[in-house]
Parts: structure tokens; sequence; C-alpha cells
């Protein structure tokens, strides 16, 4: 199989994904699944992605390091998900869109939305 080369980088991006580890969350917040939806809509809403069908809201995990409520909200664009860790108190979520979108007013709206007391931002850009 061969090896494609990355587009030049004044190539506009096909697509952004956004990796966000926020830590000390409000644990109301992230054991909640009605508040983890309200999340959802609201960061569509802010970024203007459209929701395809209902958001997915599970818990689940034996092992106690991992348990806790999953997220799946498919958009019109790609995906968001995320895990929320009851151990730790940790949201860990992912926004792909090959809609642009500013990951930076993403990162501090979550923060802000989970009360967290501090955010680990990684943004990818898909070429």
């Amino acid at each position: 199989m061969k090896e494609r080369l990355a587009p030049k980088a004044e190539t506009a991006p096909w697509g952004i994904l956004t990796s966000l580890d926020i830590y000390d969350c409000n644990p109301k917040t992230i054991r909640d699944a009605d508040e983890i939806r309200r999340y959802v809509v609201e960061l569509c809403d802010l970024i203007g992605m459209r929701r395809f069908g209902p958001c997915q809201v599970v818990h689940f995990g034996e092992d106690e390091r991992v348990a806790g409520y999953s997220m799946i909200q498919l958009i019109e664009t790609s995906l968001i998900s995320g895990h929320f860790a009851n151990l730790t108190n940790a949201a860990y979520i992912d926004i792909f869109s090959c809609k642009p979108y500013d990951p930076e007013q993403v990162a501090e709206f979550t923060k802000q939305f989970f009360q967290g007391k501090s955010i680990a931002i990684h943004v990818t850009r898909r070429m």
C-alpha cells in the first residue's frame, strides 16, 4: 500500500478534531445523563452543528477506575463523543467535524459547563 503525503500547509483542513480532558469536574453534573444531553444540545447550538438523531448516554463500567457515563451524538458533519469518569471526576470529550469551529470556544464552554478546574486541549487538523 502506497503512503499518501499530507497536502501543503496552506490547504484548508478537511476536518478538525478537538480532544478535551477536563479535570475536577462537578460530580453532580458528570453523573447526570440529562445534564450531559443538555451539554450536547447547547454545544451544538453554540458552534452551529446540526444534531442527527438522539444523543446516546449510557452508564457502564464494572471497573471503578473507568465507571461512568459515555455519550455519543452524531452530527451532520461527523460526531461528538465523551466519557465521564466517576472515580476522578474527569470528562474526556472529542468533537470531530468537517465544518469549521473554534476549538478554544468549545474548550471554554465545556470547562464552564462541567465546572472543571483545569483542562488539556488537543487539536488535530485532518487533511
